[in-house]
């Protein structure tokens, strides 16, 4: 399947609109939120450039038009969540410069799940910021051979990426700071074996401190031949997760994919930015696919 096609499935698969909550801080900069709407508009490849935008206090997109990077600054050095494809390197290194950050101050890497979308670029901002990247050792496999899970329900069809090296193997709830960023590693396996969630605080001067959390995909998306009927343990794996992520506050919900969260909508002030319910609507809507993909008898090639 093309990364063209893959984004489509994504985009439609990846996740229900979070429901809004009355009263949320605003975005700090919705200006540059609509900017990155209006840049993006009809465009659904994983390496269309996209501007960057503060979210919230010390929190910046500088992802693609339809992959989340996520960067987290300190005076002590800066954090940077997933890597889009290896094609999107240079906008995501311009973007990180447009948020003031020099990328060789970023310490630490780290990642949602290990598909290239999401990790392709990993060995270019690597070296392009001498960063070390921390992961979960369930992701180690992936990461360090460039290749998809044989167990993966998108096995075959997701493109390789250049292997890295990663430096810090984290386990399930273990925190990873640079100076005062604090940020928890969550286990959430279903989509890919290592996926990753990941949990901070932020502060916006007179608007407060927020807890944010980034949730991975929780998406059920079998592709080619697998049969999600056929695998008993992945469906249970899933349903862990849900359970898991369904019981969270996750305060500012973002998402690997903006799409599956309305992130960048929510940016603009078109909704507000944090509902407590978020991470409930979320997994509703992951909870409904699994469920259609457990009554799919379609053939398959």
């Amino acid at each position: 399947m093309s990364a063209k096609a893959l984004a489509l499935a994504a985009l439609l698969l990846a996740g229900a609109p979070a429901a809004h909550a009355a009263t949320a801080p605003a975005s700090a900069d919705p200006v540059a939120a609509r900017a990155i709407l209006s840049a993006c508009e009809g465009k659904d490849s994983f390496s269309d450039p996209a501007p960057a935008a503060r979210i919230y206090g010390n929190v910046w997109y500088v992802g693609t038009c339809t992959v989340s990077a996520i960067l987290l600054t300190s005076p002590q050095g800066n954090v940077l969540i997933d890597a889009v494809t290896e094609q999107a390197a240079p906008s995501i290194l311009a973007n990180i410069r447009a948020a003031g950050v020099d990328p060789r101050t970023i310490r630490w890497i780290v990642t949602s799940h290990e598909h290239f979308d999401h990790v392709g670029g990993l060995a270019t901002l690597q070296r392009a910021t001498g960063a070390k990247i921390a992961a979960l050792r369930a992701g180690l496999p992936a990461l360090t051979s460039g290749k998809t899970s044989p167990a993966d329900p998108q096995a075959g069809h997701i493109d390789p990426f250049a292997p890295v090296r990663v430096d810090r193997v984290l386990r399930d709830g273990e925190v990873l700071r640079v100076g005062p960023l604090a940020l928890t590693a969550l286990a959430t396996p279903g989509h890919t074996e290592g996926s990753t969630s990941w949990r901070w605080t932020s502060c916006g001067g007179n608007a407060g401190c927020q807890r944010f959390t980034y949730v991975d995909s929780l998406t059920a998306l079998p592709l080619g031949s697998y049969r999600f009927a056929d695998h008993p343990d992945r469906v249970a794996m899933f349903r862990r997760t849900f359970a898991r992520v369904r019981a969270w506050d996750c305060g500012i919900l973002l998402t690997p994919h903006p799409s599956a969260s309305d992130l960048i909508e929510r940016m603009a002030g078109q909704a507000p930015l944090r509902d407590p319910g978020a991470c409930r609507v979320l997994v509703d809507g992951a909870q409904d696919r699994l469920n259609k993909a457990l009554k799919d008898t379609t053939p398959r090639p």
